[in-house]
């Protein structure tokens, strides 16, 4: 990891939520800001995160809330309730999410078919309000993208995309852009997906506490550096380039200032 800071990056997908920062949430955003990570967008996985993720938001200017329903949440009274919520807080939020498609967790067929009914409504719901998805394909990267792209879905971020190359261009065509996070150190799909993506695409994430460098270990946003520096060697750019340019396109999709 660098050890200056030279740029203003953005980490467009956490859950600072999440209990496992409870303990040291505002050192953990101090050395966010010393790495150089100006801004943190926070999903949710449901109801009571989104709740607490616009209270850190009133406490933590860096963090960003969004809110939505992790693809496990197969409950139509919780999606409606969500719903009410999103429009009831339209203002305070910068996108929807998380929300998507699961087919590893999830296999049985007509929990699918919900999953799909669900995503759905948040398609529409965005559409409806201006606000882009971010969105989780876990092993139904293609899926995920037929999906968003049938349903009309504008404004896409899909997040730690685990799909391959060939179901990752169609979401490019449209306009879609992809986070890479600092676990790309130890994916080889996800460096083949850095590699290979246009610059135009390429957003910065670490989905903490998850997805470390090191597996097993917790996360947190000032190791989007990692993704970044890694992504810089895959596309053969310096980092301060790289910077420039994922801090533009997270402009271009949330409106956050760099």
């Amino acid at each position: 990891m660098s050890g200056t800071a030279t740029w203003r990056l953005v980490d467009t997908h956490t859950h600072l939520c999440d209990p496992a920062f409870d303990e040291d949430r505002a050192a953990v955003m101090a050395r966010a800001r010393e790495a150089g990570v100006v801004a943190v967008i926070s999903v949710s996985e449901n109801l009571q995160d989104a709740r607490r993720n616009l209270d850190l938001a009133r406490t933590h200017p860096e963090i960003y809330p969004a809110a939505g329903l992790y693809p496990t949440e197969l409950d139509l009274d919780r999606l409606q309730a969500m719903e009410d919520w999103i429009r009831a807080h339209r203002e305070a939020l910068i996108g929807i999410g998380e929300v998507g498609l699961d087919h590893w967790k999830v296999q049985d067929e007509r929990e699918r078919e919900l999953q799909q009914r669900i995503l759905a409504r948040f398609v529409a719901l965005g559409r409806e309000l201006d606000l882009p998805l971010n969105v989780h394909s876990r092993a139904a990267g293609r899926h995920t993208v037929e999906f968003l792209i049938a349903h009309g879905a504008r404004r896409v971020q899909l997040h730690a995309f685990d799909g391959r190359i060939g179901a990752a261009r169609p979401a490019v065509e449209a306009g879609y852009f992809f986070s890479i996070p600092a676990s790309v150190v130890r994916s080889r799909q996800k460096q083949k997906l850095a590699r290979h993506l246009p610059l135009s695409c390429l957003l910065l994430e670490t989905d903490s506490p998850v997805l470390a460098p090191e597996p097993g270990e917790r996360n947190e946003p000032a190791r989007v550096v990692v993704a970044l520096e890694a992504a810089a060697r895959l596309k053969e750019i310096s980092p301060q380039r790289l910077a420039e340019i994922v801090t533009a396109n997270t402009q271009r999709l949330y409106g956050i200032p760099g």
